[in-house]
């Protein structure tokens, strides 16, 4: 029977769940539009987005982990560090994730819609966060709170303007108060979990952790995140990876019930049988005597009903 997986990156390789590139893109495709429309929903909401956002940078003073605030003022003094982080954030986001899924697809597939299902139920999750929870990043905030923009500070290194790691002019599509999460945070995590369980070699585990902890010190550093952006961004993959096993049962339910439906119309619509094979009403046939026998032929039968290979009976 084919198995069906239970846990996170273990999948059975039977043809029910091989998956093909051409169905596959479309939905990675579909997911992304959703988490980029998605992030616009709280848009608007300034007043509110200002107060989440104050509110934890006082948590952090309180608790001491206002770690952005030293990175920040690092990468804006020293452009040989700031205008990479800037780069790292506008781009390897949106590069590494999708070269991953990549490989786990042509390489480890029978791990791989396990792993895709963690990262969309996750990033799903996160767009629940954008806008319950609308959150001014530190670069938005005014001046005297101590945070320089370093996108807008070396926007004249890259393609960015002054909102976000959006191309210049198209800042308005994007929300920049889409901050708690950091999903940066989280598909980096995300990204270092697969080189680990899936890398071969000793380069790839240094990736694993050097990826997700680079990237936390980069989305504070640049001044895109909180660190307990960071942290939600983190709690959201473990969230997600909890969910997996529970989003690939009832996608399987509902496939079962899709192919059952189908396939019982087509036995309903169907007047013939034999896989298309009609008789006549005094065609015989061949060897339909064997599988009576096979079937379960009366006791009273006659030799002539064991087949082919008996001598048939004189006439």
């Amino acid at each position: 029977m084919p198995k069906t997986e239970t846990t996170p990156g273990i999948e059975a390789a039977t043809p029910r769940t091989r998956l093909r590139w051409w169905t596959e893109l479309p939905l990675i495709l579909l997911v992304y539009a959703c988490y980029s429309a998605g992030r616009l929903l709280a848009r608007g909401d300034t007043d509110g987005a200002v107060s989440h956002g104050l509110s934890i940078l006082r948590i952090e003073k309180v608790l001491h982990i206002n770690a952005e605030h030293p990175l920040n003022r690092l990468f804006t003094h020293e452009a040989w560090l700031g205008v990479p982080a800037d780069f790292w954030y506008a781009s390897l986001h949106y590069l590494v994730t999708p070269a991953l899924l990549i490989w786990l697809f042509r390489s480890r597939a029978v791990h791989y819609r396990a792993a895709r299902t963690w990262l969309m139920t996750s990033t799903f999750i996160g767009l629940i966060g954008f806008t319950l929870l609308p959150t001014c990043p530190p670069r938005l905030l005014s001046a005297g709170h101590g945070f320089v923009d370093t996108m807008a500070q070396y926007s004249s290194y890259g393609w960015w303007g002054g909102e976000a790691s959006a191309p210049r002019g198209l800042g308005g599509m994007t929300n920049q108060y889409a901050a708690m999460p950091s999903l940066h945070v989280g598909w980096a995590l995300w990204c270092g979990v697969m080189l680990w369980r899936y890398g071969r070699t000793p380069a790839t585990k240094v990736a694993a952790v050097a990826y997700p902890l680079l990237t936390t010190i980069v989305v504070m550093g640049t001044a895109n995140h909180y660190f307990l952006d960071a942290v939600a961004g983190a709690a959201v993959m473990g969230v997600g990876l909890v969910l997996t096993p529970y989003v690939m049962r009832g996608a399987d339910r509902v496939r079962a019930r899709i192919s059952f439906g189908s396939g019982r119309s087509q036995v309903a619509g169907s007047s013939i049988v034999s896989a298309g094979c009609q008789t006549s009403a005094g065609e015989r046939i061949p060897r339909q005597r064997e599988s009576r026998i096979g079937s379960g032929a009366e006791p009273g039968a006659s030799p002539t009903d064991a087949g082919e290979g008996a001598p048939a009976a004189a006439r």
